[in-house]
């Protein structure tokens, strides 16, 4: 059965990390869809705050939540709020994520390492665990987009935290696609998202490989969001992504160090990166 997304007219969207860059992009799309109501998660309360400003009267019912992800506790107590003032999300958008750049012996066990799994892979799964039952339940067309990254397909140098969360990412959400299927959930699709760097701020500094320059957000986000509603299972931008780990999968680790290090300059890509000041 085709369940592609023609109109999001009486959708609920939900989407974490909305108060800014490619969240507050998200949003916008799904305000310009004519979405019934569109949910903000997001830690930043006054970014939150101008992100409503900025959506509120354009036809959409928006509603905003300060949550921090990195907390279970946080996480079901904004669930529970959103199930009783908004009612089950249509759509999920699992977008809020950090990243630290550094070699894996230079994080601080906290607020790098427990931080970055806390918010880039466990708080998808927690999320998606609080409303996926009643998405199952309800038998509305729905979608999950897990946003994970380039990253958890191909190792790299100084992102041996940040690429672990994003693999962890990559195979929880493409095993849930296929549960559901398994278990005849058909309404519900899931699309993993795996770009490689986007012009956002999160990743400044990183130097594109060769043929894969940094991305544009507004360009991403159109065709994440086409995808979303197409109900696409994976998608890999750019196109380099996807040669990237064909080459991997077929050469002997150390011709493949030697194309990845040497030739596309992928092992040297984080070696100025600052991040988000």
């Amino acid at each position: 059965m085709n369940r592609t997304i023609e109109s999001l007219s009486n959708a609920t969207v939900l989407i974490t990390g909305a108060a800014m860059g490619m969240g507050r992009m998200y949003a916008q799309l799904a305000v310009a869809d004519h979405a019934a109501h569109v949910v903000l998660w997001d830690v930043n309360e006054e970014q939150l705050a101008a992100a409503v400003t900025e959506l509120s009267g354009r036809g959409s019912a928006i509603h905003s939540y300060v949550v921090d992800v990195s907390k279970l506790e946080d996480i079901e107590a904004a669930a529970e709020k959103v199930r009783h003032e908004v009612g089950t999300p249509d759509i999920l958008i699992n977008n809020a994520g950090i990243v630290r750049g550094k070699y894996f012996w230079e994080h601080d066990q906290r607020s790098d390492i427990a931080a970055t799994m806390a918010i880039n892979t466990l708080a998808l799964m927690h999320i998606t665990r609080e409303f996926l039952p009643a998405m199952i339940e309800g038998g509305r067309t729905s979608r999950i987009v897990n946003v994970a990254s380039a990253a958890g397909l191909l190792a790299n140098p100084r992102m041996s935290v940040y690429s672990s969360s994003k693999w962890a990412v990559i195979g929880w959400s493409d095993s849930l696609r296929l549960e559901l299927v398994q278990a005849g959930h058909d309404h519900v699709k899931v699309t993993t998202f795996c770009p490689s760097y986007i012009k956002t701020g999160m990743f400044e500094g990183a130097r594109g490989p060769l043929l894969t320059p940094l991305m544009e957000p507004a360009v991403v986000t159109e065709r994440v969001w086409r995808a979303m509603k197409e109900g696409t299972p994976i998608l890999m931008m750019p196109w380099t992504v996807k040669l990237s780990s064909a080459l991997r999968g077929i050469l002997p680790i150390a011709a493949w160090d030697v194309v990845a290090g040497r030739v596309f300059g992928v092992y040297k890509s984080m070696e100025h990166f600052t991040g988000r000041k």
